[in-house]
């Protein structure tokens, strides 16, 4: 994919495509083609150079002619060009024929002789027309197989360097197996010793050896390796060994070097019986208990107030029933522990290239003025400079917005990047994103014995710090959009100036052809996608963008793993890779796995974290619940990714053991059941033939003719799919479709640079979904704002299972929303994400029976469903304490013994199962009453009207359009948490607040009229009032905020709607006796 630094921009549905040079030079090239012309000789494409360029055969009059037909012409022709009839120079990577000049400029030793292999490419292009597959266009691209075979006669013993420990007679000429662009380089196959090749002078400096003479001291130094090996195998050599343990088995590559390579990756570590059991123990009281208070509530109405009686009956039962929901699949937590050494030692073993999976990273963001572009630079840099072998990452930013400002900035971070990654990688610094390492606040000294180190953390810091002055000039250069568009260096139009209708977008920054870093190493890919956008389609927000980032990614990389992080989420722990890699790599458990889901993390959160951003009772107890059953949800970020889960394949079955026999039984039994033993035999052969039709069905990744001219994929499975069927799972993309063939991933061979910048732009064309399965079982699942719930979902009911990983150093932090009108808002998508899943057709309560979902964590998936419901409930319950201080009534009769047995052992129950759960969860208490606090608020303000949206958006079609939650910026510590923006969110809990408030005054006043006696049942209403006050604290802090204070506007619909309400209930008061007026004796004697 080298593009030469070029952006590519075009639309596969108007057959456009353009490539803009976007560098001070500047110049803009449209072409019909990629490569821009077609061979006049063949009909074929004319390929690019290693150096990014279209190919040139004739340098006076440039007349279109492929390498191929080129090379046949200088062999079998004239030797001279068909136009202008000049004789045509040997190009670097063409062999020599008779009358080639000597080339100065240029060492191309290892094609200079290659007659055989040329002979067969062209044999190939010319004669077979071997292509590696149809287009969307319908154009074929020529192959670039390298028809060379390996000459084994010829070993390959060094890369490109002369070895000083071999003598000249005894060295061999050595090139690198692979060049640029995929194809594979050999030396000369010298086949006939008495062959003469032309003449070259040879530098009399040089060794012999370097241009191909001599032997090889090849037998030494392969006993000398032998010898090696066998020592470090020794130590995996067991004592009892049977059968087959020979010689041979030593020099076996995949056998591990060390016992400890051998064992698994990672470990569960099951919760202390100590703290679980009586957790469980407090659970099955607690149900005991609520049976019990359930009991006595309903066989013990309040006949003067039964409407309160009843309302609260129902709210209660509802509670139970949510809790149940919420409750059992917390039943077995687990914590899991990695070994990183043993990763090390079985897929990194020393003088050998790292056999670690490739991972694709995708980043997304949307509007940079929301996003800041210097929190989504800090996110790449710290992505590039993660702990994982270069060739294997490759990172993808999805700019939905077709902003030319995150362009602009990813431009500026790219070269950033090659001062910042070798920094990080010297001193191994955490964490590895600038911004925060920077604003550490402890001894950066620590560890460090670099006597370099500090000056060079000096030099790279004013580097930051000047790179940041740049970021916010672009962003400060973007507030003015000016009335004609951006333009870009060049004088080019921006082609995203209209964010509604634009062509799709790719640009190719860093790669392994691409630019290296100031020490002269490889970087990681760095790859910026807009995808097409136009008029009349749905594009379905972030899930949309997402799985154009899987099919672009599978086009150019197609890493076996994938990570989603949010734009504000960046790598804190710079092994964070290798940690999923313990489970994805892992060859007993990790074929099972889909997904490695991390906790979520944040930086900027104040000490107390008043609005509960942390959400730590979920992610530190939930969690860990869900990971004992069949694995944690996906919560949208953080999470590493099997690429053949995300196409919507079932997980692969575990072959059952085959069954005993027992030799006890009598002959005579044995006769008796041999009937059934029959038949039975014949069904399971028949369900055996019919789950193995199924099984292919769902699990081979084929495609019929697709294939052709590609190495590497199996051509007898790939008939047992057909082409249509694929098209209609995955669009109709060959080259898409191919990658999806290769499960260990990897970019097909023969796939040429052209091919797929076409079909990179193809795929994230805005039609290519239609008619295909994407959305609906592939990739990303549409229908809900929280398409991660949905995805993780369909991907459990498809019998994968998910881990949780929590290490010891947090993998991923992030920003949140730190003042409550942007955490309410960010509440308030949640929920009406789990209400559009509620009603749809995916619902956990209704979908995928009969699959691999267990029973506790389809439990959990309705709950996270079912949760925007409580909000009803939760509303009318907190209301009613005011009803009671207000009116003198209550929900409870007169409480017996029995009863206050019951309701205080209740409280207990519901005390000691927090208390244990923050045990065994690792939770603070203050952590846990903010999450409590914030249910409440969160319940009866963000659920509330989420409730009513998602109603109307399912059964009235009324489309509820959000803003992207701002991300925060570096304004000040903590500037905007006591900042209140109005939302309408904020009027039900500051409703709720002031009733309440009104209701303790009326309650102590009436009491204080009343006298003595009224004392008593007046204890129990004002606890219930406090209750909702207390959990409606944050608001009251709120109101002492140094920054700002509550609108006005709030304050002003609060207390009209409290004082309507408190009118009404004085003039219209439901709950009193329609049987007229009660009267009483006076007990005054009026005489």
């Amino acid at each position: 994919m080298d593009t030469k630094g070029r952006l590519v921009a075009g639309s596969h549905n108007r057959n456009e495509f353009v490539l803009i040079n976007a560098d001070e030079i500047g110049r803009v090239t449209s072409v019909k083609e990629l490569t821009g012309q077609i061979c006049q000789i063949c009909g074929d494409e004319i390929e690019f150079t290693v150096d990014g360029e279209p190919f040139v055969a004739c340098n006076e009059c440039a007349f279109p002619v492929c390498r191929p037909c080129y090379e046949y012409e200088r062999r079998e022709g004239n030797q001279a060009c068909p136009q202008c009839k000049t004789r045509y120079k040997r190009i670097k990577g063409s062999p020599r024929v008779d009358g080639d000049e000597d080339e100065d400029e240029f060492d191309d030793l290892e094609n200079e002789f290659d007659y055989n292999g040329n002979e067969r490419r062209d044999h190939q292009h010319i004669a077979d027309g071997l292509n590696f597959g149809r287009t969307a266009s319908g154009i074929t691209t020529p192959s670039e197989l390298d028809a060379s075979a390996v000459n084994s006669e010829i070993p390959l013993l060094t890369y490109g360097q002369e070895d000083d420990t071999i003598s000249a007679d005894k060295h061999a000429l050595i090139i690198p197996p692979y060049m640029p662009r995929g194809k594979r380089v050999h030396p000369m196959p010298f086949t006939d010793s008495s062959m003469t090749l032309p003449p070259r002078p040879m530098d009399p400096k040089k060794d012999l050896a370097v241009y191909g003479y001599g032997t090889v001291a090849w037998k030494e130094r392969m006993e000398e390796w032998k010898k090696k090996q066998n020592d470090k195998l020794q130590v995996v050599k067991h004592q009892g060994n049977r059968g087959g343990a020979n010689g041979d088995e030593l020099d076996d590559p995949d056998l591990p070097k060390m016992d400890e390579g051998r064992q698994p990756l990672s470990r569960k570590l099951p919760i202390p019986s100590s703290k679980i059991n009586p957790y469980r123990m407090i659970i099955l009281l607690r149900m005991a208990v609520l049976g019990l208070f359930f009991h006595y509530r309903l066989l013990h109405p309040v006949n003067n107030a039964y409407g309160l009686w009843l309302t609260s009956i129902i709210c209660e039962i509802w509670f139970a029933v949510s809790w149940i929901f919420d409750q059992f699949p917390k039943w077995s937590p687990i914590e899991r522990e990695t070994y990183l050494d043993r990763l090390s030692l079985r897929y990194e073993k020393e003088g050998k290239p790292s056999e670690l999976a490739a991972v694709d990273i995708f980043v997304s963001t949307v509007d940079p003025l929301k996003e800041p572009p210097l929190i989504t630079a800090n996110t790449v840099l710290s992505i590039l400079a993660v702990d994982y072998p270069v060739d294997k990452v490759a990172c993808y930013v999805s700019d939905d917005g077709a902003a030319m400002l995150t362009f602009e900035a990813l431009s500026e971070t790219s070269e950033f990047a090659r001062k910042w990654v070798p920094f990080c990688k010297k001193f191994s610094i955490e964490p590895r994103a600038p911004e925060w390492y920077f604003a550490q606040k402890l001894d950066y000294l620590r560890d460090k014995v670099e006597p370099t180190f500090v000056r060079e953390r000096r030099a790279m810091k004013r580097e930051y710090e000047e790179f940041k002055v740049r970021i916010n000039g672009l962003v400060a250069m973007a507030q003015k959009v000016p009335e004609e568009g951006w333009t870009m260096q060049d004088g080019t139009p921006w082609p995203g100036n209209n964010v509604r209708d634009h062509p799709g977008m790719i640009q190719v920054f860093l790669g392994q052809n691409g630019v290296r870093d100031i020490e002269g190493n490889e970087l990681p890919r760095l790859i910026y996608v807009s995808r097409e956008k136009r008029p009349g389609f749905d594009h379905h927000k972030k899930a949309g963008a997402m799985n154009a980032l899987i099919r672009v990614s599978a086009v150019i990389s197609n890493a076996p793993y994938l990570l989603n992080v949010d734009c504000d989420h960046y790598i804190n722990n710079s092994k964070a890779l290798r940690e999923a890699m313990c489970f994805m790599m892992d060859p007993q458990a990790g074929k099972k796995i889909c997904y490695v889901q991390f906790p979520q993390r944040f930086d900027g959160i104040d000490r107390h974290d008043r609005y509960s951003n942390r959400n730590v009772v979920f992610f530190d107890i939930n969690m860990k619940g869900l990971d004992g059953i069949q694995g944690p949800i996906y919560v949208g970020t953080g999470c590493v990714f099997r690429r053949q889960a995300l196409y919507g394949y079932d997980a692969p079955k575990k072959a059952k053991p085959p069954g005993k026999t027992c030799n006890c039984w009598p002959k005579l039994c044995c006769c008796c059941c041999s009937s059934r033993k029959k038949n039975k035999k014949g069904k399971s052969k028949d369900n055996k033939k019919k789950s193995k039709s199924r099984e292919t069905k769902t699990q081979i990744h084929a495609l019929e003719n697709i294939e052709e001219g590609i190495e590497g994929i199996d051509s007898e499975k790939s008939s047992l799919m057909p082409q249509i069927k694929f098209e209609k799972k995955f669009g109709q993309s060959p080259v898409f479709i191919a990658s999806t063939l290769l499960e260990d991933g990897g970019v097909p061979q023969g796939a040429t640079s052209a091919s797929l910048l076409k079909e990179a732009i193809h795929v994230i064309s805005c039609g290519y979904e239609d008619k295909s399965e994407w959305g609906k079982e592939v990739g990303w699942i549409y229908g809900s704002v929280t398409e991660d719930i949905l995805t993780g979902f369909k991907m459990h009911c498809h019998g994968w299972r998910s881990v949780y990983c929590i290490p010891r150093r947090p993998a991923f932090k992030g920003s949140a929303p730190i003042n409550l009108s942007d955490r309410l808002h960010q509440v308030l998508r949640w929920a009406l994400g789990s209400v559009e899943i509620l009603l749809s057709r995916h619902c956990p309560i209704w979908y995928g029976y009969g699959c691999g979902l267990k029973p506790l964590e389809r439990f959990s998936y309705i709950n996270s469903v079912v949760y925007p419901l409580t909000s009803l409930p939760l509303i009318v319950y907190c209301t009613l304490p005011a009803v009671c201080l207000l009116t003198g009534k209550f929900i409870v009769p007169e409480i017996s013994n029995y009863a206050s047995i019951v309701f205080m052992g209740l409280f207990i129950s519901i005390a000691a199962t927090s208390i244990l759960e923050m045990q065994w969860g690792g939770v603070g208490i203050d952590d846990w009453w903010r999450n409590e606090q914030f249910w409440v608020i969160g319940g009866v303000s963000s659920h509330f009207f989420a409730l009513f949206q998602g109603l109307l958006k399912v059964l009235a079609g009324v489309n509820t359009n959000f803003t992207v939650t701002s991300k925060a910026a570096d304004d000040g510590e903590f500037s905007e948490l006591y900042l209140f923006k109005w939302t309408s969110l904020l009027i039900p809990p500051m409703t709720l607040m002031i009733i309440n408030i009104i209701g303790v005054a009326v309650g102590i006043s009436d009491a204080i009229n009343n006298g003595y006696e009224s004392w008593g049942p007046l204890f129990g209403k004002l606890f219930f009032a406090i209750w909702v006050i207390v959990h409606l604290y944050p608001f009251l802090k709120g109101f002492m905020g140094k920054q700002d204070r509550l609108p006005t506007i709030i304050v002003v619909w609060s207390i009209l709607l409290a004082s309507i309400f408190s009118l009404l209930w004085v003039r219209i008061n439901p709950f009193l006796s329609r049987d007229g007026i009660v009267l009483e004796v006076c007990g005054l004697d009026c005489d």
